[in-house]
């Protein structure tokens, strides 16, 4: 009996011990990753080879557009490459550039300045106003750059277009020498003509900066149009329609769509609901809708009049005394019509 006793013991032994010794053989060690050398991925044959960038006197340029301008992409610098300088390290352009990018100017918007040539030249080059481009009215062909277009003029102030605020973050604001508008015995403001060859420099310069930056119709813009309680500029003079007939520059209403919003409107009762708050409510929003920062308050307030007497200086310069009439529902109308809120 001692003997098997013995026996088995010693076996049990012998089993534990040859397991702890296993179990020691079989202790995990973790292995060190062998990390492959990155190499460039090969081009596929459908590939076209990216246009180089230039460099001219240690300065780099890149001038071609190679994304889709449909998506209102563009890869295009206009002046030159500005890049990170880190210390230590060098940066690269490999793969420059990305095709998903496209410009932070994303509006126009058109002042005058109600001052002489001289005295605006000097206010918006030497004061805490500024304005990318001046527009002056001494006959010869010249524009006054004064900021350049990758820098913010401060010309917006507070600003406000659809669904976008503080206009001066993407906006290059032209300014236009004029002597802005005089007061009659009425209260009525009177308004002073632009020249002839005043038009036709703001023309060519408009049509030049939209092209390059892709600008919809919807974002060029007065002054008024984005400060409507507080800016009257460029003012009910400015030709809006001879922009858009021809140079198609801006938007216009189609005569046809508002002639027949205006038989609408007169062959029903818009006269004795026009003080109702379901009216007033509905202009509100239609003028919100079209792009005008504008509380809906359900009152003919200030802010409301001074809003419609802005979209009149633009749309309606014929009349401009804030009045919201059949002519000015329908032009409104019209005008949401053909442009939408994308």
């Amino acid at each position: 009996m001692r003997n098997t006793l013995y026996i088995i013991g010693l076996s049990t032994l012998v089993f534990s011990c040859t397991s702890r010794q296993n179990a020691k053989n079989k202790q995990y060690i973790p292995r060190t990753p062998v990390v492959q050398p990155k190499t460039a991925g090969k081009a596929s044959p459908n590939d076209k080879p990216k246009p180089k960038i230039t460099t001219d006197h240690g300065v780099e340029f890149f001038t071609t557009n190679i994304a889709d301008i449909t998506k209102n992409d563009n890869t295009a610098s206009y002046g030159s490459i500005v890049s990170a300088k880190p210390a230590g390290y060098k940066v690269v352009k490999t793969y420059f550039p990305a095709i998903a990018q496209n410009f932070r100017q994303r509006y126009l918007i058109l002042h005058y300045t109600a001052l002489p040539d001289d005295k605006s030249v000097t206010v918006l080059s030497q004061q805490s106003v500024s304005a990318h481009y001046l527009v002056n009215n001494t006959g010869d062909n010249e524009i006054y750059q004064l900021v350049d277009e990758n820098k913010r003029a401060y010309h917006a102030g507070v600003s406000a277009w659809r669904n976008d605020r503080n206009l001066n973050d993407n906006s290059i604001g032209i300014e236009i020498v004029n002597a802005g508008f005089t007061t009659d015995a009425s209260g009525k403001r009177i308004f002073m003509p632009f020249d002839e060859a005043q038009v036709k420099k703001v023309a060519a310069l408009v049509k030049d900066i939209i092209t390059r930056y892709n600008i919809p119709a919807t974002n060029i813009l007065a002054h008024s149009d984005i400060a409507p309680t507080r800016k009257q500029d460029p003012g009910p003079l400015f030709p809006w329609k001879r922009l858009y007939d021809e140079y198609q520059i801006g938007m216009w209403y189609d005569d046809a769509i508002k002639q027949g919003y205006y038989d609408l409107a007169t062959s029903t009762n818009f006269q004795t609901t026009y003080n109702d708050a379901a009216f007033i409510m509905n202009v509100q929003t239609q003028l919100q809708k079209f792009g005008y920062a504008l509380d809906l308050s359900a009152k003919w307030d200030d802010a409301t009049k001074k809003t419609i007497e802005a979209f009149q200086y633009h749309f309606r310069p014929q009349n401009y005394d804030g009045i919201m009439d059949a002519e000015t529902y329908s032009i409104l109308q019209a005008l949401n019509q053909k442009y939408p809120v994308k």
